[in-house]
Order: C-alpha cells, then structure tokens, then sequence
C-alpha cells in the first residue's frame, strides 16, 4: 500500500463469547494489515463481559506484539451499538474498521477497505449484495437468517435510497471526521441503517460498496437469532428504524469541497 492519506487504522471488534477464535481472528487481521503494508495499526476487541472469558483469551494472543491489542471489558450498559461507541472513542487513529467476530467478515477484506479510503472515498462497506458479492450461511437457523436478510434490504432500499445495497453489513471502514458527524445509535443492528442513510444524506461525504462473500460463522449460534420468532423480534426494530428515517428530514450539512 502506497503511502496512505490517513494516520492509522483502528480495527474494532465487538465481542460476546468469542473465546473459541477470538485469538485467531485477532492473528489473522494483525497478518492482513502486515502484509498489506500497513505500519500503524491497533486492534481493540470491545467485550460485553464474557462468561467465556473472552475478553482475557484475547489479551493473551500469542505471536502478536501486546501494545497492538487493546482490549476494553465492559460491565454494564451491554450490547453491539454501545460497544462499539466505547470503541470508536478508544481509537487513536484516523481510519477506523468495524466488524463482527465469528469470521463471517473475513479479515483479508479489510485492505480493499483502506485502499478505497486511500483514494478518496470516507465511508467503505463490505457489501454481499453487489456485484460479486454473496454468502453461505450455515448452521442453525442460516438458512431463515439468509431469506429474512435478503428481504429486510430489499425492502430497506425501496424505502430509504436504492443506490446502496446493504444495509446490514456491519463491516465498515470509516475516517474519524465521518463518526465525529454522525453518532452510532440503536441497539442492534439497526444501527447500521441509521448510519449509513445518515452519511448517504450527507452531501459532504462520500460512500463506496465494495463485494465479499460472507462465509458461515466458524463457532458459536447467531447472536441475531436462530429461529423464525426470534428473528421477527429483532426485526421488529429494523422495521422501525427504516420507516422513522424514511419520514425524517435530513440534517443540515455543508456540501463537499471538491
């Protein structure tokens, strides 16, 4: 990677009950950003108080340099919004990454996300519902999980703005300036949405969708659900989140310098 436009890159990793692979992942990330040629890095694993003892499996990881790794217990004020707030104002450094834990965001895909931010761009999304894109769901409950996603976007778009094509990613590069302008809020996932039609409305910032594939999760259940009820439940706030945005007025924001 040439020499890039922003200081760093903070790779957060929101985790509950990760025990099981939180270790690799963290290698695994910290052998992408090396070989891309990133110099400056940190990972931060923001986790929810883990009876598997996340938190200190991940402050363990061995054949990683200990002052890459953050690692922030929380123990109150639980769940994937509020983590990832506590580790957006943890970051020291301008490009911050988010993503889940289960390696169904893979960790090589996190360059592509930094190249683009290099060459412009202030938000990237790891996309599965572009061009190239896609996933195997596996495990219990995939297979409702994948049908319920793929409706929940589509009609994500309908409603809010059709240029976009996943509004349930999650896996997101973004610079420090963007997140300074527009606050994560929610509980769940929905957050996502929220976010990112905020930043779409945004005239001064710029958003690109870039393809994975999305694989199965490597251990563990969905935390999403994995049965049709609980996936209703969950939805029942995506459902809201996307009908209160498509009413509201978008705030004020000064256009994008050229």
């Amino acid at each position: 990677m040439r020499r890039s436009t922003f200081s760093g890159v903070s790779v957060i990793m929101p985790t509950l009950n990760e025990a099981g692979h939180i270790q690799d992942l963290i290698r695994h990330a910290v052998g992408c950003l090396e070989e891309a040629g990133v110099k400056d890095f940190e990972i931060i694993v923001v986790d929810d108080d883990s009876p598997d003892l996340t938190w200190e499996k991940a402050g363990q990881t061995p054949g990683v340099d200990r002052s890459r790794i953050s690692v922030l217990r929380r123990t109150h004020d639980f769940g994937l919004t509020a983590s990832l707030r506590d580790g957006i104002r943890a970051a020291r450094h301008d490009a911050v990454v988010w993503m889940d834990c289960d390696f169904s965001h893979p960790p090589e895909r996190i360059p592509q996300m930094l190249y683009m931010l290099d060459e412009g761009y202030d938000v990237v999304v790891n996309s599965r519902y572009v061009v190239g894109g896609g996933e195997d769901r596996g495990g219990k409950g995939g297979a409702v999980q994948l049908i319920l996603s793929r409706l929940l976007n589509w009609g994500t778009r309908f409603m809010l703005k059709p240029s976009f094509s996943d509004y349930t990613s999650g896996f997101v590069a973004a610079r420090r300036a963007v997140l300074a302008e527009h606050e994560l809020t929610g509980d769940y996932g929905e957050y996502f949405i929220d976010f990112i039609y905020a930043v779409l409305r945004d005239e001064r910032f710029r958003v690109c969708e870039l393809p994975y594939v999305a694989p199965p999760r490597r251990t563990g259940e969905s935390k999403t659900g994995t049965s049709l009820g609980q996936y209703l439940s969950r939805g029942r706030k995506y459902l809201w989140t996307v009908v209160r945005l498509r009413f509201s007025r978008p705030k004020r924001g000064g256009a994008r310098s050229a």
